[in-house]
């Protein structure tokens, strides 16, 4: 996610969060009972993937829950096992970096006992990874997964009976293996599409909340799909290279950005999900405001705002790394499907979904922002002649 958020700190983040709750569902940790804080205390809790996301929450957290560890795998895991996790604020790197040593595993097994294993892996590895889980730890522990989008609901299921989904709601980047900025600490939502296990929730809010704020939420199908909404950004910034290069032209990167997610917005309230007001995320009706204001009106404050952006994981994957395995589907695709089942027409979005399906290969080059428009273009006249 690239998205301009203001960067508060945990404090206030845990504040807003507290009032989100009160119009969202959404509620921060509270009192525990001495027998709960006993098994808070005792978990053990194994992160899997230590990306940008699971290595800044197992670091937050393993500074304050002792039995935390690590399974990563060939630089990262030895970066890991030599170096621990650094992690730093994005406004104030010198301030802020701090090393976590942790604790590391090879695989699962290594730790039979675990009681929450939180697979901060994505969609296109997440099935794989929760396979060897589940082979090695059988349906013992609670399962967290951090993934966006929802293939995490139709994977999970079939192999654990205590699964709980999480909403990651701050930018991170991994700039090495290891080390990871952050744009503010959290907050994270963690919920349940019929919100059960609320034993297993509390148990696991109480140690997340130690490292970052951690609200559990009750409408989890809307706080996912309005962070979708969000995601957007991702694939457009990776078809642009945004944060690899400047940007040549803000005016058409401003309306591709603006009208991507308000088409965005559309579809999935076609689809009967409502806006969930994540903490610190813009709100639909400034998506809309900025959407239909004047470009030039709203530009001064853009170019402001787009200084503040880092760069996403997809741009690192496709455009540094030369990665073919995205997030495409799962974010792009997903609302392209969705906006086909309900009608609505979504240029933008149809047009950055095939040319990432047809350019995201090793050896891609960014494209134009002026590319994109003009596939944006050809879809709107398509979408006419049909």
């Amino acid at each position: 996610m690239a998205l301009p958020v203001r960067p508060l700190s945990a404090d206030v983040s845990a504040k807003n969060g507290a009032n989100n709750g009160a119009k969202d569902g959404a509620k921060i940790s509270g009192k525990i009972s001495a027998k709960d804080a006993g098994k808070t205390s005792n978990a053990k809790v194994l992160f899997i993937g230590p990306g940008a996301v699971g290595a800044s929450v197992g670091a937050w957290v393993a500074e304050h829950h002792g039995p935390v560890w690590m399974m990563g795998h060939r630089a990262s895991q030895a970066a890991l096992r030599t170096n621990g996790i650094t992690t730093y604020a994005f406004a104030d790197p010198d301030g802020t970096r701090r090393t976590v040593p942790v604790a590391t595993v090879d695989r699962p097994s290594d730790l039979p006992d675990a009681d929450i294993v939180v697979l901060a892996v994505k969609n296109y590895s997440l099935e794989a990874v929760a396979r060897q889980v589940r082979d090695e730890l059988r349906d013992r522990p609670i399962v967290v997964s951090m993934a966006n989008g929802i293939d995490n609901q139709r994977i999970l299921p079939k192999l654990f009976s205590k699964v709980i989904y999480g909403v990651v709601c701050y930018n991170a980047r991994r700039d090495t293996p290891g080390v990871v900025g952050y744009q503010r600490k959290g907050p994270l939502l963690i919920g349940t599409p019929d919100n059960g296990l609320g034993d297993e929730l509390r148990l696991v809010q109480s140690i997340l909340g130690q490292g970052c704020p951690t609200l559990i939420v009750d409408r989890l199908a809307d706080a996912v799909h309005s962070k979708i909404v969000i995601n957007l950004t991702n694939a457009l910034d990776a078809l642009l290279g945004r944060g690899s290069r400047p940007l040549a032209n803000i005016a058409a990167y401003q309306h591709l950005l603006t009208q991507t997610l308000w088409e965005g917005v559309r579809v999935i309230r076609a689809a009967g999900y409502r806006e969930y007001r994540i903490p610190g995320m813009p709100r639909f009706a400034l998506l809309h405001l900025v959407a239909v204001l004047p470009g030039w009106l709203t530009r001064p404050v853009f170019k402001r705002e787009l200084r503040a952006m880092q760069m996403s994981s997809m741009t690192q994957d496709v455009v540094l790394r030369g990665a073919y395995d995205t997030e495409l589907e799962s974010i792009t695709g997903y609302v392209v499907q969705l906006a086909a089942e309900h009608g609505v027409a979504a240029p933008y979005n149809r047009a950055i979904y095939r040319l990432g399906r047809e350019k995201f290969r090793p050896g891609f080059a960014p494209l134009r922002c002026e590319d994109v428009l003009a596939e944006v273009g050809r879809e709107m006249h398509a979408g006419k002649a049909g």
